[in-house]
C-alpha cells in the first residue's frame, strides 16, 4: 500500500512539473513577434507628447534569443534575457545615435532598464512590462 501511494505522489509531482514547464514555455512563446508601445508609466508629459511621431517599438526573437526595435527615433538591439515571467534589459544593448528632440527616447530606454518581469494578455494581444508589482509600459501586437 505505502508503495502505491508513493508511486502516485511521485507520478502527479512529475505532471505537475511538466504542466509548469509548459506554461513557462507558452509564456515566453507569447513574447514572439514585433510590439508597438501604447502605454509608459512615470514622465509628466502625455504620451501624445513624448512620441508625437513614431510610438516605440520591441520585437522579440525566440530562435536567436534577440531584442531589437526602436525607441521612437533611434534604432536599438541587444539579447533577449528571459526565465519564466522574469525578463531583463539590463545587458549593455546596441543603439544608433541619430540625434532626436524631446524626452521621449529617454524616457523608453531608462523605463526599460527597470522591469524585472512580463505578462502577456490571454488573448496574446497586450504585453506589459512590470517593475516589482507595478506595470510600466504596456504594448500592444502589432
Amino acid at each position: 500500500m505505502k508503495k502505491i501511494i508513493l508511486s502516485l505522489t511521485l507520478f502527479c509531482s512529475v505532471l505537475i512539473s511538466c504542466n509548469s514547464l509548459k506554461t513557462a514555455n507558452s509564456q515566453k512563446a507569447a513574447l514572439q513577434g514585433a510590439w508597438e508601445l501604447n502605454f509608459i508609466s512615470g514622465p509628466r508629459i502625455a504620451f501624445s507628447g513624448l512620441y508625437p511621431d513614431n510610438k516605440p517599438t520591441i520585437t522579440f526573437n525566440l530562435k536567436d534569443t534577440s531584442v531589437s526595435g526602436k525607441n521612437s527615433c533611434n534604432s536599438y538591439a541587444g539579447k533577449l534575457n528571459v526565465d519564466g515571467s522574469k525578463i531583463n534589459f539590463k545587458e549593455p544593448m546596441m543603439i544608433t545615435k541619430m540625434f532626436c528632440p524631446g524626452e521621449g527616447e529617454n524616457v523608453y530606454m531608462n523605463t526599460l532598464q527597470k522591469i524585472d518581469s512580463y505578462s502577456v494578455s490571454e488573448d496574446g494581444k497586450t504585453l506589459n512590462f512590470i517593475m516589482g508589482e507595478v506595470v510600466m509600459m504596456r504594448f500592444e501586437k502589432k
